[in-house]
């Protein structure tokens, strides 16, 4: 028996969910976008998983650990969860194609604007991606709009019109847009 697909929102982290301060990795850095709580709540109650896919060059770059990151991670995620936003899975790219050394300073498949990421949500999660919508802060964030079905939003000041990507100035924005989008 196949399992039946879903639509999905996927979401960039920094600049998207929080504010974008530069490399967040502490709690205490963490800040969410004003309207953001009430529009993941939104995109839930309309039936989308919602999937954060996000570049963390700074565990590359040496200014934080991968235990820092999920650490963030496990907190945001219970904290999204008291205040009624569940998010399916968090994808992330620890990776820098020059920048940083070790194991983590690569050319990879993971890190935006590349899709591989989104491509290995789609399967882990029974994504459909012909009815799926990617959010991001920078045009990266929606490359896969260019490869699928995915429709994208920019949340950004400045305005931009591309085929299958618009742009928001805020979360209020955003929730107006999907609304009009699936009709109601």
């Amino acid at each position: 028996m196949s399992q039946r697909l879903q639509p999905a929102v996927f979401l960039d982290r920094d600049g998207t969910i929080n504010v974008e301060k530069g490399y967040v990795y502490r709690i205490d850095d963490f800040e969410y976008i004003e309207g953001v709580i009430d529009g993941l709540r939104s995109l839930r109650g309309w039936g989308y998983q919602l999937v954060i896919i996000t570049n963390q060059s700074g565990i590359a770059r040496g200014y934080y650990s991968e235990e820092d990151f999920y650490r963030l991670t496990h907190w945001m995620l219970l904290d999204l969860d008291m205040r009624g936003v569940h998010i399916e899975a968090v994808y992330h790219c620890p990776h820098h194609p020059f920048e940083g050394n070790g194991k983590y300073t690569r050319n990879c498949n993971c890190r935006k604007p590349k899709t591989g990421l989104f491509y290995q949500a789609a399967e882990e999660l029974a994504i459909d991606l012909s009815n799926s919508i990617a959010i991001g802060d920078k045009l990266r964030d929606l490359e896969i709009c260019n490869e699928t079905e995915v429709k994208g939003i920019l949340l950004s000041e400045t305005f931009i019109r591309q085929k299958g990507i618009v742009s928001c100035k805020d979360w209020r924005e955003i929730i107006c847009r999907i609304r009009k989008m699936r009709g109601d």
